[in-house]
């Protein structure tokens, strides 16, 4: 569960508050096939001859198919009542490298043989585990099987949207660290390493764009 997306969710739940229309949000893993799905760019690089890029032997991650998610959003759509979030049992999490290794030999190839598989360390800020729930969260179940309703904490909408403005000053000021920061004080359990985050940063020319 990533910090920015736990924000789209408090956004999501604000509007919902405020609105006649339903607003609801919905978590799931990694959709196999799907633009930007690890699949696709792993076969990229088997076609090329590899080598096969993993950021780390122990990364996992939830994977589930385009047809569950689908399915997860319109149940969740036809369901849900007022800023619920939903979230979908999606079994145990699957190790990355065993992935390549998997697509490797379904191509007719032998890893570290006809293609090599090397890590290239985590991204800054990356986790090596998803987690469907915050530590705060709970869940209880819903009239869907496998589909499920998280606990959210209650937050104060006048110092979140504060929060958001904040943010927004920090982007037209090209403030990467002060946002990071703002970010762990609006979802308290993320403690991103600042340390080598601020190392990444001064070697790194970013440039922070305002998506319209």
């Amino acid at each position: 569960m990533g910090a920015t997306k736990r924000i789209c969710e408090l956004i999501v739940e604000n509007i919902g508050k405020k609105s006649d229309t339903k607003f609801v949000s919905v978590r799931f893993g990694n959709v196999m096939g799907s633009r930007g799905s690890v699949i696709p760019h792993f076969k990229q690089q088997i076609a090329k001859g590899g080598p096969v890029e993993v950021t780390h032997p122990e990364m996992v991650r939830y994977f589930m198919t385009i047809p569950e998610a689908v399915q997860l959003v319109l149940q969740a759509g036809a369901i849900g009542r007022e800023t619920e979030i939903f979230v979908l049992d999606m079994g145990d999490p699957v190790k990355i490298v065993e992935l390549a290794y998997d697509l490797i030999k379904l191509s007719g190839l032998k890893p570290h043989e006809d293609i090599e598989i090397i890590f290239t360390g985590l991204r800054p800020g990356e986790k090596l585990f998803e987690e469907p729930l915050t530590q705060e969260e709970g869940i209880y179940a819903s009239r869907c099987k496998h589909i499920f309703i998280a606990k959210q904490d209650v937050i104060d909408d006048n110092k979140f949207i504060n929060d958001l403005k904040d943010l927004d000053k920090m982007l037209e000021n090209n403030n990467v660290l002060g946002i990071i920061k703002k970010i762990q004080d609006i979802v308290p359990n993320y403690n991103p390493d600042m340390k080598n985050l601020k190392s990444y940063y001064d070697k790194t020319e970013t440039h922070l764009v305002r998506i319209k």
